[in-house]
């Protein structure tokens, strides 16, 4: 098992899963699904979950209200291997809520945002940090109480020897907060955002452009690309492939969550580039064949995974 503690500071809310292939709502018709859950939500504690799914220490920050999804979110935490000690329980505020509405190749969200802002700096112990080799964060333009301290935060952790890594998702606003994230990717060891998430925030036309448009002060940027696989552009100018795992998936809630987590324990492992793409991606595919996104990844099933899969689509005869 690795012996590497990681810290991930973020948003927790639960998910409310509706998955079926027509699912798209429709004004004053009522339609009926196939699948429901209930699920541990966020970016965050996705690919916490996943990298404890791996064999990681990991420790989350986060803040809940006093109420049962509170409650449920802590108690899945511990189910999933991660530490909770460190999740702030607020009894004047409300947990949120995402309800993703899932048809197996894509899902639509409507988030209430209740506790997902309030993660501050001050609910981040300086011990906790000591003691740990890499720190992660999801959600970026939801965590509006840590986006002003999240460069000041990666920079004492890369004083530190920490290794640094965070997931931006959508912003709601559109607006994409580019000076400051230009800071931050300036203490930032991988950053995975989604192609469509790259190629607005760094005005890119399109993936094949990209390479032109990014910061020459960053780490490696890993764009996930859904069913095209991802692409890791490197400080150095170079950019390297990962093709895809051909599967049918269930739901794609949380893909790249776990996709993050495959990738961030692929790097400090010390695996080759193109082998942290391969096993990343696994670890996204593998996540689409179940409902909801925590706890669907394992040592065990992804390493099964690629033994079942040992070529890609496009080697296949």
């Amino acid at each position: 098992m690795p012996a590497k503690k990681i810290i991930v500071i973020g948003e927790l809310n639960v998910d409310l899963i509706f998955a079926d292939k027509d699912i798209r709502p429709e004004p004053n018709r009522e339609k009926l699904v196939r699948e429901f859950r209930l699920a541990l939500g966020s970016s965050s504690a996705i690919t916490a979950a996943g990298l404890a799914g791996l064999g990681y220490d990991v420790a989350f920050v986060s803040i809940v209200g006093d109420d049962e999804f509170g409650a449920y979110c802590r108690k899945e935490l511990v189910r999933l291997g991660v530490d909770a000690a460190h999740v702030l329980v607020d009894g004047s505020r409300r947990t949120g809520a995402t309800l993703s509405m899932s048809d197996g190749s894509d899902r639509s969200l409507l988030t209430y945002m209740g506790t997902i802002a309030d993660v501050t700096p001050e609910l981040v112990p300086e011990e906790l940090l000591r003691d740990a080799a890499h720190v992660h964060f999801g959600s970026y333009f939801l965590q509006d109480g840590m986006r002003p301290h999240w460069a000041e935060l990666f920079k004492r952790a890369r004083q530190s020897s920490l290794t640094t890594s965070f997931d931006v998702g959508w912003d709601p606003a559109e607006q994409w907060d580019r000076e400051r994230l230009a800071a931050l990717l300036a203490w930032t060891d991988w950053f995975m955002p989604s192609e469509e998430e790259a190629l607005r925030i760094f005005e890119a036309e399109d993936i094949a452009k990209l390479a032109a448009s990014l910061p020459t002060s960053r780490g490696a940027v890993a764009v996930k690309r859904g069913g095209e696989g991802a692409a890791l552009f490197l400080p150095d100018g170079r950019v390297v492939e990962g093709l895809p795992y051909s599967v049918e998936p269930l739901d794609t809630t949380g893909a790249g969550d776990n996709f993050n987590a495959g990738f961030i324990a692929a790097m400090l492992e010390g695996r080759s580039d193109a082998d942290a793409l391969r096993f990343a991606n696994a670890c996204g595919a593998l996540s689409t064949l179940a409902i909801g996104g925590a706890g669907t990844v394992t040592r065990e099933g992804v390493e099964r995974f690629l033994n079942e899969r040992i070529t890609f689509p496009a080697d296949a005869g």
